[in-house]
């Protein structure tokens, strides 16, 4: 029997925040996946290694992680002054899905970099020494960020002593400004209430803060779930009947959030809403062994992705946890000690993240003008990626 010979398809493996992905220029994919659609999803589930009963990705560039089974898409900009089009899809592990719903807030932290070491920013556009402001367009949420990437001698500086909590190794500092996360045309809280009451069947009726800013995001109060705020993941990631609780709570929170009809088509949905649960800031020790004190912090926030408790917090459920704990009366704001504040410090499993926000409120409606936060990147592998000329 002739079997189909592999193929090998320009590809570069970076980090970007706490999550890490398999980055593609358009142009470089075959023309079949150059569009969306079918061939487009197959040839990224093999290149990820999805989907895996195994849960392990093995045959396939995947982590067996949500902040590791992600691919990302650029192009040079079509849009008015924006430098890049970027396209973010969550590939699921188990299943033979890729999620285009949302953004990847880590990853876009490399989004700059990549753009810059391909040629899709303007060579005038990057100085030779200083930060490069790159501006992009963030296709699947249609929302524009700008990535501060430090540049030293022409080129894109990855090394330095920043360090962020969830990543084990020092790196540049790249900030990242996420423009009008909400428009003033679109409901920063899509049940028009600060606080509702999400009644989910045959589990209970949690108060909740459903919030469309970054990502689509259902808040809960950690005990009202009968948590602390201070769990690290195997706490949670090692029960399947708590897992399976999150979901179905999950899903009732996208039907109420209007982001799907019934539950039933939460399962095509997996990459959102997020779910996440906050209390008063308590001492814990992190992942990685350090000691976190509630002086450290303001709040504490636990977030769960595509199923499971996240090792660190996804930047755009940051943009989300930032905008909330802006607005005064929201659950994000009451466990961060209530009033106005520009900025939040929230624990995490793996430590700490400082987010900013400037929030507004006109005429009895919120806006949030931008969301900031620091994260950094760092390129892994770049060359090529082989999947089998039939995958597709």
């Amino acid at each position: 029997m002739a079997h189909v010979a592999q193929i090998k398809i320009p590809a570069t493996y970076m980090r970007g925040g706490t999550s890490k992905g398999v980055f593609f220029n358009l142009g470089d994919l075959p023309e079949a996946a150059q569009v969306p659609g079918e061939a487009r999803d197959k040839l990224l589930l093999r290149v990820i290694g999805s989907p895996d009963p195994y849960g392990k990705q093995t045959d396939g560039m995947g982590g067996a992680t949500s902040s590791t089974s992600k691919t990302v898409i650029l192009a040079k900009s079509e849009k008015a002054d924006h430098d890049v089009d970027y396209l973010f899809g969550q590939v699921s592990i188990d299943k033979p899905f890729v999620d285009w719903s949302g953004n990847c807030g880590n990853l876009t932290a490399a989004v700059g970099s990549f753009a810059i070491s391909s040629g899709l920013v303007d060579a005038e556009r990057v100085p030779d020494n200083g930060t490069a402001v790159v501006r992009i367009w963030q296709k699947n949420i249609e929302k524009t960020i700008v990535a501060h990437v430090p540049i030293t001698n022409g080129m894109v500086q990855e090394t330095g002593d920043f360090e962020l909590d969830g990543v084990t190794f020092p790196a540049a500092e790249v900030e990242v400004e996420f423009i009008s996360p909400v428009d003033p045309s679109e409901a920063m809280f899509p049940t028009g209430n600060l606080v509702d009451d999400l009644e989910v069947p045959g589990i209970g009726t949690f108060k909740a803060t459903m919030i469309n800013a970054g990502i689509p995001t259902v808040f809960l109060n950690a005990g009202d779930i009968g948590y602390t705020g201070t769990e690290l993941q195997e706490v949670i990631n090692g029960d399947p009947a708590v897992l399976e609780r999150f979901e179905t709570i999950r899903a009732y929170g996208a039907v109420h959030m209007g982001l799907i009809e019934n539950i039933e088509e939460a399962a095509a949905r997996q990459h959102t809403p997020k779910v996440a649960f906050v209390a008063n800031p308590q001492d814990y020790v992190s992942s990685s062994g350090k000691q976190v004190n509630t002086t450290d912090i303001d709040l504490n926030v636990r977030a769960l992705s595509m199923g499971k408790l996240h090792h660190a917090m996804m930047g755009t459920a940051a943009v989300a946890i930032g905008t909330a704990a802006a607005i005064p009366g929201t659950l994000v704001n009451q466990a961060a000690g209530g009033g106005e504040r520009s900025s939040v410090t929230f624990g995490h499993p793996s430590g700490t993240l400082k987010v900013g926000a400037q929030a507004s409120q006109n005429e009895g409606d919120w806006t949030v003008d931008k969301v900031v936060m620091s994260r950094s990147a760092r390129v892994l592998m770049e060359g090529w990626v082989r999947i089998p000329g039939d995958a597709f």
